[in-house]
């Protein structure tokens, strides 16, 4: 996963190709926690019936998604990085309808 997002590199390697890191900043991490809404969850409960990708979920976990990968990259901004490396991303049920998202790497400053 490489990405650029307002000149912010952030990749799932724990180098950059062509770059050197120059120093390291230190880990950052962005997570956000989401919960179901009833009207979503008896529309899925419907789409259940008869199979298929339960979509309100998947709005809501790939909204969550991008709302922690932002925050990671914001954290990792303040600290005056150009990369984000070797980022990962997990998810952990916090109860039940309710989901954490959370996306950590390593801030780093390129040469």
């Amino acid at each position: 996963m490489t990405g650029s997002r307002s000149e912010m590199i952030v990749t799932t390697t724990e180098t950059v190709p062509g770059r050197e890191v120059a120093e390291i900043l230190g880990l950052v991490r962005g997570s956000t926690v989401r919960a179901r809404h009833v009207g979503s969850d008896i529309v899925a409960g419907l789409r259940n019936l008869v199979g298929g990708e339960v979509k309100e979920y998947a709005a809501l976990l790939a909204g969550a998604r991008e709302q922690a990968h932002d925050r990671m990259v914001e954290a990792a901004r303040a600290l005056g990085a150009d990369a984000v490396v070797a980022v990962r991303m997990e998810t952990s049920t916090i109860q039940q309808g309710a989901s954490e998202v959370l996306f950590y790497g390593t801030a780093v400053r390129l040469k």
